[in-house]
Formats: C-alpha cells, structure tokens, sequence
C-alpha cells in the first residue's frame, strides 16, 4: 500500500461530487485556471486519490472552486 501524499483529496473530490450537477474534475480544472492555478484533470484525479501532493496556494484556490473553506478542506472530521 502506497503512502499517501496529501489528505485534502478526499475532501476535494467529496465536495466536487456533492455539487448539483456533480462537477467534473475537467470543470474543476476550468474553475482552477481562472484562478491562475493550472492543473489539468488527470493531476485532479491524482490530487483526489492521494497520490500527489498539493501546494497550499492549490488549496485555496481549490477551495474557492468548490465554494468550501480552505480549514474545512484541511480539516480531518
């Protein structure tokens, strides 16, 4: 079993698909880069499921994507 290397994935990709309509990680890509933050959906997807790391600059602009608290998202409840 690999190490994760972040535990805001889960909660990016819980808020994501909380959304009604669930949104993509291509329309979270889009959201990111109108913030400046280029990230495209497969580094998403890798961000979700642990296997990459994540900048706190990506986090809140995460956060701001999915109208979530950058605290909630680095919150581990």
């Amino acid at each position: 079993m690999k190490k994760r290397k972040n535990f805001v994935g889960i909660k990016i990709k819980f808020a994501r698909l909380a959304e009604k309509p669930k949104a993509t990680q291509k329309d979270i890509s889009a959201r990111l880069e109108i913030q400046g933050v280029i990230l495209s959906d497969s580094a998403i997807g890798k961000i979700e499921n642990g296997s990459s790391s994540i900048t706190d600059i990506q986090i809140y602009a995460f956060a701001e994507a999915l109208k979530v608290t950058p605290e909630w998202l680095i919150s581990r409840d």
